[in-house]
């Protein structure tokens, strides 16, 4: 079922669910990344490789979605709904995710939580061109403000940037983590228009299981991506001892690994998801409004400093969350009573021609 077609309140509660998906993916995945480099980890494609190897997790709603459909439908139900034109979209995307993974797992790597999350943030400014270039994104005023604001916000907490410098880590690699993550940021704001682009390019009615194979499609490619670079880097030889060697104990370490990739992959359902419901802009407001929180988590776990300028940061954000959601919702309210209008209106009569 197209998004259109779906009732209010089911459209409401995907909505919702895709955001909470979203909030636990955006903000555990870095900490949980990091709580492996922290303790003894230190295999970057390994890494990358955790952030979409959770795939196989997103056939366990297709397989209810499809058992749904065949009680109304019966034999005639679809198993896969993809076509060979939006696989031949989604391969691609994912090739750049497999990239994007690496950019990320090197970046957090390097650098402190509360660092590399601020500069995941600016994937927002990314998001919002390449929405405009690619899929036309209409701007409002409301919506250009909440840009502004996020970035604003995340402008604020660059300031002590530089000055945190984990222990043991040279200025080369805090530096190269630097550029990592920044082209992290990039790449993520280009894929997010992408995925839009594909639903908008697609000869086919776009639902949401549609939505859910695409996506396995594109970690699926991501997931090949890295597992290539960990076998040219000899990661796989390396893992067994790195396990027996790591701080926290062997089966933590593996449980480390498991969760790293359910987490990730509740951070990529929910993008999406946000996608589908609403837009690639509206994904990106909401990794960047998620930013504070993944700061707190940061201080909490791994005690990184709170200054000021966090605060003042968590004030910019939600400031430019409420303008977001706030023009939404005039947009909404202006739209049903436009719609309420014409159906009201009295239709003219058409007489023919002598």
């Amino acid at each position: 079922m197209e998004i259109h077609q779906l009732s209010t309140p089911l459209r409401r509660a995907l909505l919702v669910l895709s955001c909470l998906l979203l909030a636990i993916g955006n903000c555990c995945g870095p900490l949980i990344i990091r709580l492996y480099f922290v303790h003894g980890g230190n295999r970057i494609w390994l890494s990358s490789l955790l952030q979409t190897a959770g795939w196989p997790i997103i056939l366990f709603p297709l397989t209810i979605s499809y058992f749904f459909r065949r009680k109304s439908e019966g034999n005639q139900t679809k198993l896969i709904f993809m076509n060979l034109q939006v696989l031949m979209f989604a391969a691609p995307i994912g090739t750049l995710a497999g990239f994007c993974n690496y950019f990320s797992g090197s970046g957090i790597g390097h650098l402190p939580v509360s660092t590399v999350t601020l500069i995941f943030s600016t994937q927002l400014a990314f998001v919002a061109f390449f929405a405009f270039v690619l899929v036309r994104q209409k701007f409002t005023p409301y919506s250009v403000n909440a840009v502004v604001l996020l970035t604003m916000g995340a402008g604020v907490l660059a300031m002590h940037a530089g000055s945190d410098r984990p222990s043991g880590e040279s200025k080369k690699t805090y530096v190269l983590g630097f550029v990592m993550a920044l082209a992290a940021a990039a790449l993520n704001g280009l894929i997010f228009p992408l995925i839009e682009l594909t639903y908008v390019k697609a000869k086919q009615a776009i639902t949401y299981s549609l939505v859910m194979e695409i996506q396995m499609v594109m970690c699926f490619a991501a997931s090949v991506i890295c597992t290539l670079g960990m076998i040219i880097n000899n990661d796989f030889k390396v893992i067994p001892r790195e396990a027996r060697e790591y701080q926290l104990g062997e089966t933590k370490y593996y449980m480390v690994l498991v969760w790293s990739c359910i987490i990730w992959q509740f951070y990529v359902l929910g993008a999406v998801g946000l996608i589908f419901c609403a837009s690639s802009l509206f994904s990106g407001v909401m990794v960047t409004v998620l930013l504070p929180i993944s700061e707190v988590l940061a201080v909490i776990f791994f005690h990184d400093k709170f200054q000021a300028e966090k605060g003042v940061s968590l004030a910019l954000c939600l400031w430019g969350f409420v303008s977001y959601f706030y023009g939404e919702f005039k947009q909404a309210k202006k739209n049903s009573r436009q719609i309420k209008e014409s159906e009201m209106s009295p239709t003219t009569d058409q007489h023919p021609a002598p």
